[in-house]
């Protein structure tokens, strides 16, 4: 909400055509400007009198034109915030004022019975420039009723009574008026006089509002007898009257480029169309059918985007509305064009067109016509007709009745259902009917009803779309997938790979066979997509206009061939790099295909967690080297001894030194040399627990003795030798314990405590791992791309062939061998272990290479595809032309908003690299890009950069001299292109780099420096305070030059000393004192002594 307006009603708004601004004007007396993105106001403008009744904003200049009970106009520059002229004339409250759309012309009614035309073609040679300022002088606020800069060019008198709303035509000379006489009143008028040319009689109470559609030759108005009423221009008679029960219709406006038109009642708002945007069109083939301007035009898509007039469609009943509905094209007559227009005036009707297929430009094909609530083609020379009585009659190309029959169900409407086939439309129940047969196929249920139906190219599957829903079948009404969208679905077309590509009000959209779906990209305005092909999208606009436009298919493609199983395709799309992202490893993670993200996922640590969430222990194991972290090693360590991965468990343990750990992990496995040497290692190591543990572990009670021995535990260890009959001990312990006798404590039934055995041991040559019940590669066997089941695909074309991967499976399929290239060596990283040998370096696996299969011819890459090949930079990207990949990538990195001031900078990096030459008559000219490293037969080459370094500095010197000039509207403009040209520039080197940076710190500092004071200088006399403000936060910017910040120190003192403020000025002049500035302070010093 926007509530700063007080003490009564807000009567006008205004939005701004293209800034983000609305105006208000309300009983207050006051005229507020708000950001509608900011949500408040920037500013107020008083200066009338009395209540405003209307406000607007010109489409050009920086003019807000008002009008006001107090009888005057005025006119104001909301750019320098002051009123500009003041128009004098009425002598009653003036009701509305309105700038002409093309001239400079002024419209305005009163209450005085008046309609005036004011001519500012005067105000607009002295007022257009921005940094206008008020009026002054004699023909300013000076004299307010004085001013000659607008002056009355025409009195318009016929009204009986006050005039309310008058309103001028987009193109022609005409104006229209609405009065509390109930009369509306259509004016002519050329460069001498205007006069009266019509009276439109119908409201039976006051006028409110009347206007000329922007589109249409109607008028359109609202009255206090809670009508809106539709005129037409031409004939100058009413058309069609809308009634509201209990409201009265006060205010009317339409929008300038679509249908849609608003009126404002008692109650509230309303908006909604006269008529429907949507353009009756068919794609077969290459070929589009569309109806433009009422004619019926033929375009080969592959060839123009305009094509041949083939016939002539029937007049429409009336200026608001066309009448007509859809246009059909007969997809089963190869032979001819045979094409159906059906219209909805007459209570429904038809028209056949029947050509031949070669059109020439005289080619005008009659239509036969006939009567009907719905039509469709069902064979090569047949058509069906739903006729009022509810029957459907099969008729033949000479529009003569073949056959009739009553439908199974009360139908609503008819579609196209495949060759001898219809689907019938009953409420949400479509049924496929078969005509020969006579009976039923299947039946489906759409939620909203059906409006459109969608068949595919070689009619195997089918859209059927409501305003909300759509559902994907078979060419037998199968059921295969259905979706809800919440904003409205507009169009759809099937492409050549079976996937649906549809359009939404704000989106193009795309539906996979099996049902996954997401947003290609957003849409400025609706679109009907009428043919997807070749990874092109053909569409028709609102204004009827057929486009053609690259589809960015990459991320559609990549899951569909992942579903089908391609997986050649699916290595294609994964090494082109276009698709990335967390969305596509969870996709992938979904699909069960997690081995087919780790192709692509370059962060080492999410690599390392995708393998390990799904066991692939070699991949783990290079991500956790290129990591080195302990966490991960552990975690790793985990894996691979669940795994029973013996080499990577030890290889972990000896890189986290994790003792216990492995002399345990030699225990189980048996590797008692390995044990020996662990003890060796807790001897050096000086380590009495692990050396106990290792001696026990190994069964080596000779150890075991003298480690107590060592320790003090003189009576364990004599014990320990008595027990096990180490006679070479117990003398030398019995005479240490001075006559103690520990026999006693020995139990009878005491036996060897020996260390277990080992199931089985590893042989010589063997790795050691553990035997498992099944591979490792058996375990994931289920997730490799060569052995998952195909799922049937409804979709799959009827002459397609599934492909064969049995050949070229190898490339993924052995994962777990590739991935354990490299070899492991146990101990390699054990820096405090001296030259003990722990064992042999693990032996690395043997990959054999994959074969080679048929032959193929491939073309050479282009100089563009080899520099984005090795270096995908935004400059990169730029010079290569692919702009909007370059803006992904900005949007990615740097979270880009508005790309507008990008453009120029865009162009101008990709011209630099362009380098033509002419070619002969009648050819093109050969285009060669600029290399700043190697040469077209190189491998690796580097595109010519526009915005280097250097490039950057100068730029950034040029403002700073600027700056220096005080040019600071200038400088700013230099500084903002210097900083919005660095993300295009690449580093060449350290230095480039670490220069680029500081860049960007310099730029941003000299642009907030430059904004302050150009927002300064812009600043009334009176606004003295924010002149202090801004003056000091001159001073806090960190700009490069010690001369400007001795200047903006400077300025500061003197602004603040001629507003008074000592103590301000006395910090700022400390500053001064303390600071160092070489020649130009001391002299600035010296002056002030």
């Amino acid at each position: 909400k926007f509530e700063e307006h007080e003490g009564g009603p807000v009567r006008g708004v205004g939005f701004h055509m293209t800034q983000p601004l609305f105006v208000s004007g309300g009983d207050d007396y006051k005229i507020k400007v708000w950001n509608y993105k900011m949500r408040r106001c920037i500013f107020t403008l008083l200066g009338h009198l009395d209540y405003i009744r209307t406000v607007e904003f010109h489409d050009e200049y920086p003019w807000i034109l008002s009008s006001s009970d107090d009888q005057t106009i005025r006119i104001w520059n909301w750019q320098s915030r002051a009123c500009i002229a003041v128009l004098t004339g009425h002598n009653h409250y003036v009701m509305c004022a309105h700038f002409h759309p093309k001239e400079d012309l002024i419209v305005s009614a009163s209450l005085d019975q008046t309609v005036r035309v004011w001519d500012t073609s005067g105000l607009r040679e002295k007022r257009v420039s921005i940094g206008s300022g008020g009026p002054s002088g004699p023909q300013g606020g000076g004299d307010v009723f004085g001013t000659s800069d607008a002056v009355v060019k025409y009195v318009l008198e016929g009204h009986e009574r006050g005039v309310n709303w008058a309103s001028f035509h987009p193109t022609l000379p005409l104006i229209v008026s609405g009065a509390d006489d109930r009369l509306i009143k259509l004016w002519r008028m050329n460069d001498s006089k205007a006069w009266e040319v019509d009276t439109l009689r119908g409201h039976f109470n006051n006028v409110s509002c009347c206007l000329f559609h922007p589109k249409k030759d109607l008028i359109l108005s609202n009255s206090e007898d809670r009508t809106i009423r539709v005129w037409d221009v031409t004939r100058r008679t009413g058309i069609h009257t809308f009634r509201r029960e209990n409201d009265r219709f006060w205010v009317l406006v339409a929008h300038r480029s679509s249908n849609l038109v608003a009126v404002g009642h008692d109650a509230g708002m309303v908006v909604f169309k006269l008529d429907c945007e949507r353009p009756l069109a068919q794609s077969h083939g290459n070929h589009l059918y569309v109806v433009q301007d009422r004619d019926v035009h033929v375009i080969d898509l592959d060839k123009q985007l305009t094509g041949k007039q083939m016939a002539s469609c029937r007049r429409a009943s009336n200026a608001m509305t066309s009448g007509m509905k859809s246009l059909q094209f007969n997809v089963h007559n190869p032979s001819e064009i045979n094409a159906l227009v059906f219209y909805t005036q007459d209570e429904g009707c038809y028209d056949l067109f029947v050509g031949p297929n070669q059109l020439s430009g005289d080619t005008h094909v009659s239509a036969k016509q006939g009567t009907a609530k719905a039509v469709t083609f069902t064979a090569r020379n047949r058509f069906a007709v739903l006729q009022h009585s509810g029957s459907i009659g099969i008729y033949n190309l000479q529009n003569e009745l073949s056959k009739k029959f009553d439908p199974p169900m009360p139908t609503d409407y008819i579609f196209q259902g495949g060759n001898n086939r219809i689907l019938l439309k009953s409420e949400e129940k479509i049924v496929m009917y078969d005509l020969t047969a006579r009976k039923v196929v299947d039946e489906v249920v759409v939620a909203g009803g059906v409006r459109y139906t969608i068949w595919s190219q070689n009619g195997q599957y089918v859209a059927l779309m409501s305003k909300h829903n759509v559902l994907l079948a078979g060419k037998n009404l199968e059921y295969y997938h259905s979706f809800h969208e919440n904003i409205r679905v507009k169009s759809g077309a099937w492409d050549e790979n079976g996937v649906f590509i549809y359009s939404t009000l704000s989106h193009v959209k795309y539906c996979l066979p099996n049902g996954d779906s997401g947003i290609i990209y957003s849409l400025a305005i609706p679109i009907y997509i009428m043919r997807v092909h070749k990874q092109f999208i053909y569409f028709i606009d609102r204004e009827h206009n057929v486009n053609k436009q690259r589809l960015n298919s990459s991320e559609y493609l990549f899951k569909l061939a992942l579903h089908r199983r391609q997986f050649n395709d699916v290595k294609m799309w994964i090494t082109n790099g276009r698709i990335c992202g967390n969305a596509v490893i969870g996709y992938l993670k979904q699909k069960g295909f997690p081995e087919v993200a780790l192709h692509f996922v370059e962060d080492q640590q999410t690599r390392f967690n995708l393998a390990l969430e799904y066991g692939h222990i070699e991949e783990a194991m290079t991500a956790a080297q290129e990591i080195n972290e302990p966490a991960s090693w552990n975690r790793l360590g985990l894996e691979a001894l669940r795994q029973g991965n013996q080499q990577i468990v030890e290889m972990v343990y000896q890189k986290t030194k994790n003792f216990d750990a492995l002399s345990f992990l030699y225990l189980i496995t048996g590797d008692i040399n390995k044990l020996k040497k662990m003890l060796k290692i807790a001897e050096m190591r000086q380590d009495v627990m692990s050396r106990f543990n290792n001696a026990l572990m190994l069964g080596a009670i000779d150890e075991r003795v003298k480690i107590m021995a060592e320790m003090g535990q003189i009576p364990l260890a004599a014990l320990t030798a008595k027990a096990h009959n180490l006679t070479e001990y117990v003398a030398k312990l019995e005479e240490q314990l001075e006559g103690t006798d520990v026999s006693a404590h020995i139990p009878g039934n005491a036996r060897l405590l020996a260390p277990p055995v080992p199931l089985c041991r590893p042989k010589a040559g063997d790795p050691g791992n553990w035997p498992l019940l099944r591979s490792v590669k058996q375990i994931f066997e289920k997730t490799t791309f060569e052995n998952v089941p195909l799922p049937p695909d409804n979709f799959m074309d009827a002459m397609e062939e599934p492909e064969q991967t049995e050949k070229d499976a190898g490339m993924w399929g052995d994962d777990d061998v590739t991935a354990a290239a490299a070899p492991v060596v146990a101990g390699a990283d054990w820096g405090d272990m001296g030259d003990l040998d722990l064992g042999e370096d693990l032996p690395a696996v043997d990959v054999a290479p994959v074969a080679e299969h048929g032959s193929t011819l491939t073309v050479a890459d282009s100089l563009e595809g080899k520099w984005l090949r090795s270096r995908k930079l935004p400059a990169d990207l730029v010079a290569a032309g692919e702009f909007e990949e370059a803006l992904g990538l900005l949007k990615r990195r740097l979270g880009l908003i508005n790309a507008d001031p990008l453009e120029p900078l865009f162009k101008e990096a990709y011209w630099a690299t362009r380098s033509s030459l002419p070619g002969p008559p009648q050819a093109p000219s050969l285009k060669w890009p600029l290399l700043a490293e190697g040469n077209p037969k190189s491998r690796d080459v580097v595109p010519v950069i526009r915005f280097t370094s250097k490039a950057i500095i100068e730029k950034v010197k040029e403002g700073q001299k600027l700056t220096t000039g005080a040019k600071f509207a200038d400088a700013l403009g230099i500084f903002r292109s210097a900083l919005q040209a660095i993300p295009l520039s690449a580093a060449t080197d350290a230095t480039d780099e670490k220069n680029l940076l500081d860049m960007i710190e310099c730029a941003r500092e000299y642009v907030n420096f430059t904004r302050l004071e150009v927002a300064r200088k812009q600043l009334g006399p009176e606004a003295i305070q924010r002149n202090i403000e801004m003056a000091a936060y001159l001073t806090c910017c960190k700009v490069q030059s010690k001369t400007h910040q001795f200047l903006a120190l400077q300025l500061a003192i003197g602004v603040s000393f001629k507003a008074q403020n000592f103590v301000t000025a006395a910090s700022f002049a400390r500053r001064v004192v303390q600071g160092s500035w070489g020649d130009q302070g001391a002299g600035f010093l010296g002056e002030g002594g």
